[in-house]
């Protein structure tokens, strides 16, 4: 297994305690300075930064690395993250069961955004038997390409603002832990973030199937993930 903590100056319980906390809950980064602090562990808050942002898209590499089947009814949203004032576009998807097929930070909701993100999860999963989808008409038009393409076909898919009531409000709980995060000052930045956000989301819903006499751990289940 290789060492994704050699070179580091902590100990690797540490440094996955302190990320996982700030991906799971909605904390500063000097809010994790002060829980570690109290543990008797000093650490800069810069230092969680850097932190949080080189494990991010690590947990999302092994996430991808590890995904398992899912369920063949789909639905597919974006949901609206504000960077440096500006709006971009955090495109997700999500299986009827509640659980993560693919996530994507996009700086326009446009046909190119919807499109290639479309394109990218009916490549890696297949057609599905059910793909909703809401009824704005830059997705639409992205929806009738990946027809064209042989990737979907019209029948399986579906505009319904009820049935895709369910990744709003997962779209929520991805947000909720945005609360007290720092201001973004760039979408590659952001797009770290939201990477272990996600993947952080993603384990505790998976955990939530088969429940743990004593609750979720995410120390643990980012030490299974980079075990697996």
């Amino acid at each position: 297994m290789k060492n994704y903590f050699k070179g580091r100056h902590f100990q690797k319980d540490i440094i996955l305690v302190a990320v996982g906390y700030y991906f799971r809950f909605a904390l500063s980064y000097r809010d994790i300075v002060e829980i570690l602090r109290d543990r008797g562990i000093a650490v800069h808050h810069t230092t969680v930064m850097r932190w949080v942002h080189y494990y991010g898209p690590l947990f999302k590499i092994l996430w991808y690395k590890q995904r398992c089947s899912h369920n063949q009814s789909w639905r597919v949203d974006e949901t609206y993250i504000k960077i440096k004032g500006q709006w971009c576009y955090f495109y997700r998807a999500i299986d009827s069961h509640g659980l993560t097929l693919d996530f994507e930070l996009r700086k326009h909701r446009d046909y190119q955004s919807a499109y290639h993100f479309l394109k990218r999860l009916l490549r890696t999963y297949g057609r599905p038997n059910c793909l909703v989808t809401d009824q704005y008409g830059a997705t639409l038009k992205a929806i009738k390409q990946v027809i064209k393409d042989g990737l979907l076909t019209k029948e399986k898919h579906q505009c319904s603002k009820y049935r895709n009531n369910l990744i709003e409000q997962d779209h929520r709980l991805i947000k909720r832990v945005l609360v007290k995060s720092a201001s973004f000052q760039t979408l590659l930045t952001a797009a770290k973030t939201l990477s272990g956000i996600e993947i952080m989301h993603q384990l505790h819903k998976t955990s939530q199937r088969e429940p743990n006499f004593f609750g979720f751990s995410s120390l643990q289940s980012l030490n299974e993930l980079i075990a697996g």
